[in-house]
């Protein structure tokens, strides 16, 4: 079961490589947060360390050992690929949540993430997390739905868009996320409000 979940990861990860530009994938941190208690938020607010990176920081590199999953909090970060000669392949902005991946199949990145301009995250160390997890169930269980979550939403963008041989234009990717699971959509509310909260205590008002 696990190696097929890896095989799984990969194929995902290699998949939204080419495809993430053309996709509207719905922002990660939203599933996290939708899925994570208060004192779960709070636990995150205690042990993760907030980073200002300035244009040109590169806060993963493709193929080294990441050592924290990041929560993009404001600014934005470009995403390249030693394949196509370090072309940017997809952007990221204020929601998203980086490295996760490499955190669940302890991989080294398949991409370089790169600061476009005055950027903050938030980054959870990687040992304290693992050691979270490892002591508490509860928080492990929702910790894990929430990436299985996230996973299981690209997805199914990602077949859509292939579409089983049939070519879906780019300008109705955006229609893919329509059809979100009901209980991604149950904790929107939830999710947007605690990532506006998280925003505000991080910025000091």
């Amino acid at each position: 079961m696990e190696v097929r979940l890896r095989w799984v990861i990969a194929q995902l990860d290699t998949l939204s490589i080419f495809f993430t530009p053309y996709l509207n994938f719905m922002k990660k941190i939203l599933f996290i947060l939708g899925v994570l208690t208060d004192a779960d938020m709070d636990w995150l607010l205690y042990v993760g360390r907030r980073e200002e990176l300035t244009l040109g920081t590169v806060l993963i590199a493709e193929g080294s050992a990441v050592d924290a999953v990041y929560i993009v909090l404001t600014g934005s970060l470009k995403v390249s690929i030693e394949a196509l000669a370090g072309k940017e392949i997809a952007r990221l902005s204020s929601g998203e949540v980086v490295g996760e991946i490499s955190f669940v199949d302890s991989r080294p990145p398949s991409a370089t993430v790169t600061a476009d301009e005055e950027t903050l995250v938030l980054s959870i160390p990687r040992q304290r997390l693992m050691q979270k997890l490892a002591d508490d169930a509860g928080f492990a269980s929702r910790f894990y739905r929430a990436i299985a979550l996230s996973l299981s939403d690209r997805l199914r963008n990602t077949v859509s868009l292939l579409g089983y041989g049939k070519e879906v234009p780019a300008h109705e990717s955006a229609k893919l996320n329509d059809d979100l699971s009901p209980i991604v959509v149950e904790h929107l509310p939830l999710a947007r409000s605690r990532f506006e909260s998280l925003l505000r205590r991080l910025r000091g008002y």
